[in-house]
């Protein structure tokens, strides 16, 4: 039977080299879609190094002497916040690149090749 654990770091392992992979592809969109996936692993991975525990207060009560730790939870909301900031500009960069240039190719040129390779 599998763990939770191997569950949750496969899962990390897999938004990691997917976010990797499209954050190194040559168009504007897939490296958008890289950098969230690579978000939502940073996420993850900050749930599960928190250990987060389930019934149980977040913060002191009277008669419970064991809490959850409200440190990782802030850390993944602060996180949400930044990224969707991030993700905004940029979605808003990517798509001024596209109308100055009319390509939606990382570097700018329409078909992939070299300015300086003749037709």
């Amino acid at each position: 039977m599998m763990s939770l654990e191997f569950l949750i770091a496969s899962a990390i392992g897999v938004l990691t080299a997917g976010g990797v992979y499209l954050a190194l592809r040559g168009r504007t969109f897939q490296v958008v879609l890289g950098l969230t996936l690579l978000s939502y692993a940073v996420n993850l991975f900050l749930f599960a190094i928190g250990r987060l525990v389930v019934d149980r207060p977040p913060l002191f009560a009277k008669g419970v002497t064991d809490h959850a730790d409200p440190l990782p939870q802030a850390l993944v909301l602060t996180a949400i916040v930044i990224t969707f900031g991030m993700t905004a500009l940029v979605v808003v960069l990517s798509l001024r690149s596209f109308l100055e240039s009319g390509s939606d190719q990382v570097d700018g040129i329409a078909d992939g090749r070299d300015e300086g390779d003749a037709a």
